[in-house]
């Protein structure tokens, strides 16, 4: 299997639809983000360990999340749990040149791993920092788009912070993805997704 019959896969089951992430899906590689050891299924629509109890997600997943926060051209992106650099490199072809995308990850090793999968890609205003103690980067907020990639039991009330006006958070809370909307008013809206799987979101 290689990366285009994951994507015909995915446009089979309909779970990728947009033709920018389309797109991004066709220019990143997967194979680019996994394990030496797991080169071999790269392109099986599974998670993968990529070490320190952490995984590369099913590609399915990563499809879905990325079509329930919609970025667009220029958006400034958070991307919270970047581990592999997957996420990232993909957030960052759809944001492109005059977008920023920036990515967080807690765990150093996997800030190491990450930086040197997303250098393989030409991405200048793509940026890969390990996490301190305060979640999210509140330093470079407001984001017009914030991905997380860990379950987190409860909602974080300081992602929502984060976000700008017109903004869009995608975030797994138990099994669970949930899209919160923060309107121009600063009214927020949510919408429940059921049905996921992922690591816990580390303190």
């Amino acid at each position: 299997m290689d990366m285009k019959l994951l994507i015909r896969d995915l446009l089979a089951t309909g779970v990728l639809r947009s033709p920018a992430i389309i797109a991004a899906f066709r220019a990143i590689d997967r194979k680019d983000f996994v394990r030496p050891e797991y080169l071999t299924e790269a392109y099986l629509d599974t998670a993968l360990p990529i070490g320190f109890e952490q995984t590369i997600s099913q590609p399915t997943t990563v499809a879905y999340m990325l079509e329930l926060l919609d970025a667009k051209p220029g958006d400034r992106i958070l991307d919270v749990g970047s581990g592999s650099g997957w996420t990232t490199a993909l957030l960052a072809h759809i944001a492109g040149t005059a977008g920023e995308v920036f990515g967080v990850e807690r765990i150093p090793e996997l800030v190491d791993f990450g930086s040197t999968n997303l250098i393989k890609y030409s991405f200048p205003r793509a940026h890969l920092t390990h996490a301190d103690t305060t979640l999210g980067l509140p330093e470079k907020s407001p984001f017009d788009r914030i991905l997380v990639s860990a379950a987190s039991p409860e909602l974080p009330l300081e992602l929502v912070a984060q976000l700008a006006l017109g903004g869009t958070l995608v975030i797994p809370i138990g099994t669970s993805l949930i899209k919160i909307q923060k309107n121009r008013d600063g009214d927020i809206t949510s919408s429940e997704h059921p049905g996921f799987v992922f690591v816990p979101l580390i303190p």
